[in-house]
């Protein structure tokens, strides 16, 4: 009997004729191993190629600003947090999900352009606070719109249901990883 996998793999293939690599490396440990079930690459080798295609694909607007990788990310987390729109390093840091060796370079490429300034944190004089400027502002929302459009755009193959679907769907991924579930038992990938 056809799995709901192999019927998906069809259909994306007849409708669109569009290959798909990911589907063609199953299919091949399918062949090579059929001791073997290969249909977890169907996920995860999907949201790996299309990391890559949608960081392509969304850094454009980014790039024809003059930002660097993740600048806008502090942009964006600085702006979301409110006013005064100012956070700590390390605050930059856990919202950002990298080192805050990586926020203090993307702070002074942002601090030399004018977007951001750091001060003393009024509680902490040891402790500093990025914060946006006015000019910092103004990006942050004219990208975040421009930012939101191109999302918008990348999805536009799939309905506000589906779309809907797969928010959940990876939302309870993310929360099962999070947990540590699924890391037992890990073998050697493909």
């Amino acid at each position: 009997m056809e799995n709901e996998a192999d019927k998906t793999n069809e259909t994306a293939d007849e409708a669109g004729g569009v290959a798909d690599p990911t589907a063609a490396i199953v299919d091949q440990w399918k062949r090579e191993r059929p001791d073997l079930d290969p249909t977890p690459m169907l996920v995860v080798g999907r949201l790996f190629a299309l990391t890559g295609v949608l960081d392509q694909r969304l850094r454009p607007p980014f790039a024809e600003a003059g930002l660097g990788n993740g600048d806008f990310d502090v942009l964006a987390a600085l702006r979301r947090s409110g006013e005064p729109y100012a956070l700590s390093a390390g605050e930059l840091s856990r919202t950002v999900l990298v080192t805050t060796g990586a926020v203090t370079k993307r702070v002074d490429r942002l601090e030399a352009r004018g977007l951001v300034s750091r001060s003393v944190a009024a509680h902490d004089s040891r402790g500093r606070l990025v914060t946006l400027t006015a000019e910092g502002v103004e990006l942050a929302d004219t990208l975040i719109a421009t930012h939101l459009a191109n999302q918008r755009r990348l999805l536009a193959g799939l309905d506000d249901r589906s779309q809907a679907q797969l928010a959940d769907l990876l939302g309870r991924l993310a929360t099962t990883l999070a947990a540590g579930e699924g890391a037992a038992g890990v073998e050697a990938e493909g």
